[in-house]
């Protein structure tokens, strides 16, 4: 059986469809994994899969039509037009859709047959972490038991419609993570650092097992502390976590229908001011290092992207402009309905407007605090305050006249990102970071440190 390439596969459905509009998404997938565990390399190994879907739209009248999508794994040619069928016969009994408008065009939004469309579809393999592996070694040879997880994927995209849109992205996403652990089973410290990438030849392995080390030295004396409310320094690892959730919820329908905590009476809180610090919260396709996929391709609706928008060019988008709530996310239907501007969701966040300094700079200037690591297992409480619940994890440390003296014990914390960008009253240098609880829906983040004056632990947790 001869496998088609993605465009083929685009072409090939667009021609079968017998529906009055139609949509095809191709995603071929390559990974690449690599893990470790106590000092020894244990698994790696490569993946190639396929993912295609196809979109009917039946029109029922001018701003009306029914919208059915099947997807499927298939690489064989033969079980095109057997989808195709199957999506329309999911769009003959799907009921109206509500986000209905016509499909774009070309000519409407300036896209044209991408000149790559025909390459071969971007692959990974092992080889990526030749260098990592080599500079782990030295690791593997201290005394500290190193845990970890590499993983790289390559995903090429291909997009058509009915209507002529032709549009392909290669979309490279990596990631790193390292655990370290000291002392016996009853009495053991961990830390964990982390690194996103596109292709690996960034990753600064030598620095990370730096940093780990010196995070377990912090470990010699350890200190327990009560719940409570503390001045807290939330590193950029622990503000993108937060922050991820925070732009999630920021959908216009939802605000505008009074049941999200972008809501206020009559209306959103655009326009509302969080903080005096000049802080902008952003997404854009095109920043350095953190470059997503520039267009919607979506094989489903939701209150945060349409079908109909298949092809609807991305930009920079900013959230918070200068401490004030700027925009909210709404596809061209809801948009049109609530008179709002057409904005793309991100797939990259960024946080700028502080100032130069680093973590350790912010560090020598606390009297008395709590350094955080990473967040993990967070939840939402009360979406109509965006109130968060999670854990600390590997690595609470205690600051007394601007220097770290013990780690101390893990917390649960109540926090609403919005509250506390209300309450930030210092915000250091902004970085590249790797999120460590959503790292696997959302990689791709520059944050600064944030100074809290009274992050609340609401109390303590068992967790290492």
């Amino acid at each position: 059986m001869s496998v088609l390439h993605g465009g083929e596969v685009v072409e090939r459905a667009v021609a079968a469809s017998r529906a009055d509009e139609v949509i095809v998404i191709v995603t071929d997938a390559s990974e690449a994994a690599l893990r470790w565990a106590g000092n020894s390399m244990t698994t790696n190994g490569s993946t190639t899969s396929r993912e295609w879907s196809v979109v009917s739209i039946l029109r029922t009248g001018p701003a009306a039509a029914r919208v059915g999508s099947v997807s499927s794994t298939s690489v064989d040619p033969a079980d095109i037009e057997a989808v195709v069928r199957a999506s329309e016969a999911a769009a003959r009994s799907a009921a109206p859709a509500r986000d209905a408008v016509p499909l774009l065009a070309p000519d409407t939004v300036g896209l044209h047959l991408d000149q790559d469309w025909a390459a071969a579809p971007a692959a990974t393999g092992i080889d990526v972490f030749t260098g990592l592996a080599a500079d782990l070694a030295s690791g593997f040879d201290g005394a500290d038991r190193l845990y970890g997880f590499a993983h790289h994927q390559l995903h090429t995209t291909w997009l058509g419609t009915s209507t002529g849109i032709r549009r392909r992205w290669t979309q490279p996403t990596g990631s790193v993570e390292i655990n370290g652990k000291r002392g016996s089973d009853a009495d053991t410290a961990s830390a964990w650092v982390g690194a996103g990438t596109l292709d690996f030849a960034d990753v600064d392995t030598p620095g990370l097992l730096t940093e780990l080390a010196r995070r377990l030295d912090w470990n010699a004396r350890r200190v327990d502390l009560p719940a409570g409310r503390y001045e807290t320094l939330l590193p950029p690892c622990a503000v993108a976590d937060l922050l991820i959730n925070l732009v999630w919820e920021m959908q216009g329908r939802g605000a505008n229908e009074g049941h999200t905590a972008f809501s206020r009476a009559g209306g959103t809180r655009i326009g509302e001011r969080l903080t005096d610090i000049p802080l902008t919260l952003y997404s854009d396709p095109s920043a350095t290092g953190l470059e997503y996929r520039p267009f919607v391709a979506t094989a489903s609706s939701s209150d945060a992207l349409s079908v109909f928008d298949n092809g609807l060019p991305a930009q920079r988008v900013d959230w918070v402009r200068e401490g004030v709530i700027d925009n909210l996310v709404y596809p061209r239907a809801i948009a049109a309905e609530f008179d709002a501007p057409v904005t793309v969701p991100g797939d990259n966040l960024l946080m700028t407007g502080g100032s130069a300094a680093t973590l350790a700079d912010m560090i020598a200037s606390t009297e008395r605090g709590l350094l955080l690591t990473c967040l993990w297992y967070i939840r939402e409480v009360d979406p109509a305050t965006l109130l968060l619940t999670g854990l600390t994890r590997d690595g609470v440390y205690l600051i007394e006249d601007g220097a770290i003296t013990a780690a101390v014990n893990n917390f649960r914390f109540n926090e609403s990102p919005l509250d506390l960008l209300r309450r930030t009253t210092e915000a250091g240098a902004t970085e590249l970071t790797l999120p460590r609880e959503w790292k696997d829906w959302f990689t791709r983040t520059a944050m600064p440190a944030l100074r809290i004056p009274d992050f609340h632990m609401s109390s303590v947790s068992r967790a290492t």
